[in-house]
């Protein structure tokens, strides 16, 4: 069975496992498909202040499950044959699953970019940062859900050229090679914030190693989802 790529977007109000979904936006072949919902707690000013849904745009919507979107996006999204792909998607796929949703396969192209970037040349790898980095043109708003779902279809694209060149796969043979990469936590290798910037942490835990034992508390203390920095954190301390 071929299998059918989806790709996919939340807007939410908040980056921890206590906040819920404001909007979804998913294209699935030529359809799109774009939706604003009022979630279960207020949307604060700063997540207003990245995706522009304000408390006023979703004070008369319906909850996602109250929907009537929501069987629908189930079905789609738990087919066998159906591969959900977003950036970052582990965060996406636990609101997902707050709602009911869990999707049979998914791609994260973030996680494939990071495999990608052996060389770790890439400064940062969010949607947009990568967007404007590959010099991506789309008529495309950012941090809409729906035109986050144009770039990181373009973005695909672009990843999968790359998987299939390296490995010297065919198009069949890379998706599942992205599946395989994205079913498991990053392991990064350089500090790219705080006080070790810039070093490599197989380095900083000779010298601190303190530093990341600290870290990794704060990691699994906080609220924010952060599986790679986790994984990655315990592998050094646990080497």
């Amino acid at each position: 069975m071929s299998k059918k790529l989806v790709f996919f977007d939340t807007e939410t109000t908040g980056n921890t496992e206590g906040d819920f979904l404001c909007q979804l936006a998913f294209k699935n072949g030529k359809e799109t498909f774009s939706a604003l919902y009022k979630p279960e707690k207020k949307i604060p000013p700063e997540a207003s202040a990245v995706h522009h849904i304000t408390n006023k745009m979703v004070a008369d919507k319906k909850s996602f499950a109250e929907s009537g979107d929501k069987e629908k996006i189930k079905k789609l999204f738990e087919g066998e044959s159906v591969i959900a792909v977003a950036h970052n998607a582990p965060f996406d796929l636990i609101m997902f699953k707050k709602e009911g949703i869990e999707p049979s396969h998914f791609i994260c192209t973030l996680r494939v970019a990071r495999y990608l970037d052996k060389e770790e040349k890439i400064e940062r790898y969010n949607l947009q940062y990568l967007r404007y980095l590959l010099e991506i043109e789309i008529d495309a708003t950012a941090h809409d859900a729906l035109g986050d779902v144009l770039v990181l279809e373009k973005l695909f694209e672009r990843l999968l050229k790359k998987v299939m060149g390296e490995n010297e796969l065919d198009k069949e043979g890379a998706i599942e090679k992205m599946i395989e990469i994205s079913s498991h936590p990053s392991l990064l290798h350089t500090f790219k914030f705080g006080k070790h910037n810039g070093k490599r942490i197989e380095e900083v835990i000779k010298t601190d190693r303190g530093y990341l034992e600290w870290l990794l508390a704060q990691k699994l203390n906080g609220e924010g989802i952060d599986e790679d920095w986790i994984y990655t954190l315990k592998y050094y301390l646990e080497k």
